[in-house]
């Protein structure tokens, strides 16, 4: 029988320590709120990003990267010889985590005030949870488990090397040939890495294209610069079987069918989530098609217990469940409770280029009947695109319709180059807090800053008010004053 004490009470209970999970509790425990957080064990505390997604993947592209400027050298004289020592991009991948892991485990959760539970939690109750025989109660409880990479599930899976994010920053020899299925931010992120690294990549996927929710503009640019690094593509084509260790089946549109072969698969097709060992039921929290019921303020049908992070349903992103902590912390304090709403959501993929992506899309504009305009540019003529050789690269905003008393405001963008994901910070700003486009149009740019693109393309759009009228008033003005 399971045993409930006093001891077990807490304030609030969070069940995971990912991203979500940690700045839920971690901020609780610093005002004095009495938090037990469960988690399966002390390896899993940072969760996905820490362990299987952001930081390792973002350690090994920047190994990746090291690998493509070394081979890019050649041109201006320098001799280069030899291959990449999987092992030694391997250990850089895991020290770099063993930084992070110094303020992200037991130990330092519990010096930080954190009752800290190592096991599997299920719910008891409406506010019970049991872990490892024992009960623990709350007064709220917040839900922050993640989720799992979707599983390849085909003929002769079990007979391949088969790799995902879980097991593919342990390997220990470079695959000659891999074989890359899917064609979503993490398939493509780790194709370009690995082909960098000295790997023959091949990426097949079903759709017509990759990164299916980026605009086609930059996805195709993107698509370019992967295929002349040497990446090969299989599009609207199904993967049918493993004949052997080493064989692909796949089917074209047409039926056709053809082969491939490889040395281990890489499989990143989405991303499921884990509910059953929670015994929701139990908790009164329902679930539909696999997803549990929320509500606009993170609730579930058990409005005691919140959701946060990947388990919410919602964007699957480390900083989306960022964002989900700090609505559910503002509604544990405050009678004026915030709702989810994504309009100032960000993202990147963190491809050589990168394409960054915030706001609102043409398509929810149109849907909302928001009038905007489209300002598009490329980079062909901005003096830092010429020196660090990037004059593909390209954005593309909108904006408000302005007015005489009206201020015209980012709405949303997207772009294309290396280091997209820091060049629209300013961007994403001015988008959160509704700022004019003027505040990018008088901003004094260091010369020659990458940022400076943003304030061209306003610029530009400016421009446009100098009408043939407007002209004349300024030539007469400048014959009175000038």
């Amino acid at each position: 029988m399971r045993k409930k004490n006093n001891s077990n009470e807490s304030d609030i209970i969070v069940i995971g320590a990912g991203s979500g999970g940690l700045s839920v509790g971690l901020f609780l425990a610093k005002v004095g709120i009495k938090v037990t957080m469960i988690v399966k064990s002390d390896k899993d505390v940072g969760g996905e990003c820490l362990n299987d997604g952001c930081v390792p993947s973002k350690a090994l592209i920047h190994v990746a990267r090291q690998m493509r400027a070394a081979r890019q050298a050649q041109s201006f004289g320098i001799k280069l010889s030899g291959e990449v020592d999987i092992q030694k991009a391997i250990g850089y991948v895991h020290a770099q985590q063993e930084i992070i892991r110094k303020h992200e485990n037991a130990e330092w959760l519990t010096e930080q005030g954190i009752n800290v539970v190592l096991g599997e939690a299920s719910f008891a109750g409406k506010k019970e949870v049991a872990v490892n025989g024992e009960i623990f109660s709350a007064k709220k409880i917040i839900l922050a488990t993640g989720s799992k990479p979707r599983k390849l599930k085909i003929e002769g899976v079990e007979k391949v090397n088969y790799l995902d994010n879980e097991n593919i920053f342990h390997i220990n020899q470079l695959p000659k040939k891999l074989l890359v299925v899917g064609g979503g931010p993490i398939g493509i992120e780790i194709a370009q890495a690995m082909q960098r690294l000295g790997s023959e990549v091949t990426v097949v996927e079903e759709g017509n294209g990759i990164l299916i929710h980026d605009h086609k503009t930059f996805t195709s640019i993107l698509l370019e610069r992967l295929q002349d690094e040497g990446i090969i593509f299989h599009f609207e084509v199904s993967l049918q079987k493993f004949s052997s260790p080493n064989e692909a089946v796949l089917k074209k549109k047409n039926g056709e069918e053809f082969s491939l072969s490889f040395d281990a698969v890489f499989v990143g097709i989405g991303r499921v989530l884990l509910l059953e060992p929670l015994q929701l039921d139990k908790g009164g929290i329902e679930v539909k098609d696999h997803k549990i019921i929320v509500d606009d303020q993170l609730r579930t049908t058990n409005k005691d217990v919140m959701v946060c992070g990947d388990v919410a349903g919602d964007l699957q992103f480390s900083h989306a469940a960022e964002f989900h902590g700090r609505i559910i912390l503002n509604n544990l304090f405050s009678p004026l409770n915030k709702k989810l709403n994504n309009d100032h959501m960000s993202w990147v993929t963190f491809t050589d280029p990168e394409i960054a992506t915030f706001g609102l899309n043409e398509k929810q504009l149109k849907d909302r009947s928001i009038e905007y305009e489209k300002l598009e540019q490329d980079f062909s003529g901005d003096d830092r695109a010429v020196t660090d050789n990037y004059r593909y690269a390209r954005t593309i905003l909108y904006i408000s319709k302005g007015g005489f008393f009206k201020k015209e405001k980012i709405l949303g963008g997207t772009m294309i180059a290396p280091g997209a994901g820091e060049l629209i910070q300013e961007l994403i700003l001015a988008n959160t807090l509704g700022l004019s486009i003027s505040s990018i149009f008088n901003k004094i740019y260091p010369y020659p800053v990458a940022t400076r693109i943003n304030q061209q393309l306003i610029v530009r759009h400016k421009q446009k008010t100098l009408t043939s009228g407007l002209i004349k008033l300024l030539h007469v003005a400048f014959k009175i004053f000038g």
